[in-house]
């Protein structure tokens, strides 16, 4: 099994909080860390139909089966349990008590933050990191094939081919949550609606033009969006407009928090066909922005990670916030160094005192310039956050 860079945070948090909740995509290894960490827990998932059925019924007897710690997996089924678990850890007052998981954060957030604000920690966990890979042997020389295989654990543990991988996954968690959340009457819009915002990745979002492709409303569309977001299916990149005023863009990107998930919905089927994909620089973009977002989950913080982009078409693709200072990353898939590849980079540290460290990040070999910009390999991206 593959160690993951959470554990160690986990461990923390169960020493200071009574609970801790992981949330994250479907198949990202939330039970698998939880078990794999706790294994004197009892473990429960509220998935299966009779387990549901109990907790749902009679949750104080449920609860009660319980003489020590627990994992209640999938706790946004039972989403009623919160508060009856509010009561247990109030009256008991010990750390630990019980982990819980889910894959749905829209609902299950407020309802955590009515029941159990102050008593839990919350962890995102998303599919494996380039690091978490690189520390159990498994390395690519290039990015096409990262992009192509993706990050799902049973495609590295199972060694599942992608293609069909992905396409399993699309139907079996993607489709159904959708449909669970959706009132959809016509399931082929969203299917539609699906693969244009992979065409779309990392543009800036624009929800009318999406809406007249689509054939529905831009309401609609941001109604849909929030879902996908809610369920760890794309991530929203806001950008970053403080102390710069009406010249910058105010609309956000979206990023697939798997770029394997990406690569089937643009039809792709081998890593050489990413390579030579017309999207290439998105898909290069959508790896490194979420291995950004990985490796300051995975430390148990907030990701604070944004994008410039001000009227002129100047833009950074990446700025991570920290205290009062900014970095600023620019992302480019190409393996050899542009003198305009630093072009957004000198334009926001012209514009601002804030900015205190810039990165390249793309396919080459790693070097640092006399302005002190440092460029980094795609796979090195976990030092930016290390200090």
């Amino acid at each position: 099994m593959i160690k993951r860079k959470m554990t160690e945070e986990l461990q923390n948090l169960l020493t200071e909080y009574p609970i801790v909740t992981i949330l994250g995509p479907r198949q990202a290894g939330k039970t698998t860390l939880a078990k794999g960490v706790l294994s004197t827990y009892e473990y429960f998932n509220l998935e299966a139909p009779e387990i549901r059925e109990f907790a749902t019924d009679d949750p104080k007897g449920f609860l009660a089966q319980f003489k020590e710690n627990v994992i209640l997996d999938e706790i946004q089924r039972v989403p009623e349990l919160l508060s009856y678990i509010q009561v247990i850890v109030d009256a008991e007052g010990r750390n630990g008590q019980f982990v819980l998981t889910g894959s749905h954060q829209l609902a299950l957030r407020e309802a955590i933050g009515q029941s159990l604000a102050g008593r839990t920690s919350i962890l995102n966990l998303y599919p494996f990191s380039i690091d978490e890979l690189s520390d159990a042997g498994v390395s690519f020389s290039d990015p096409y094939e990262y992009i192509y295989r993706g990050f799902l654990p049973r495609i590295y543990d199972q060694h599942q081919r992608p293609t069909q991988a992905y396409s399993n996954y699309y139907q079996t968690y993607v489709e159904r949550d959708v449909r669970q959340l959706i009132n959809l009457k016509n399931f082929a819009l969203f299917e539609k609606f699906m693969k244009l915002i992979a065409g779309r990745v990392g543009q800036l979002m624009d929800y009318s033009s999406l809406a007249n492709d689509v054939g529905v409303s831009a309401n609609t569309i941001q109604e849909w969006l929030s879902i996908l977001e809610a369920s760890f299916i794309v991530y929203k990149l806001s950008p970053y407009f403080e102390n710069f005023g009406k010249r910058v863009v105010k609309s956000p990107k979206y990023y697939f928090m798997d770029t394997g998930l990406l690569a089937f919905l643009l039809g792709i089927e081998n890593s050489m066909q990413v390579a030579r994909d017309p999207l290439i620089g998105q898909l290069f973009e959508n790896l490194v922005v979420i291995e950004c977002l990985k490796t300051r989950c995975n430390q148990g913080k907030l990701p604070n990670l944004y994008f410039f982009r001000d009227s002129n078409g100047s833009e950074v693709d990446i700025l991570f916030q920290n205290g009062r200072h900014l970095t600023a990353i620019e992302v480019k898939a190409s393996a050899t160094y542009r003198g305009s590849h630093l072009k957004g980079l000198k334009r926001i540290s012209s514009l601002t005192n804030s900015v205190n460290r810039t990165y390249l990040v793309y396919s080459g070999n790693e070097f640092e310039f006399s302005d002190g910009t440092v460029a980094l390999r795609f796979d090195q991206v976990s030092r930016i956050f290390q200090s």
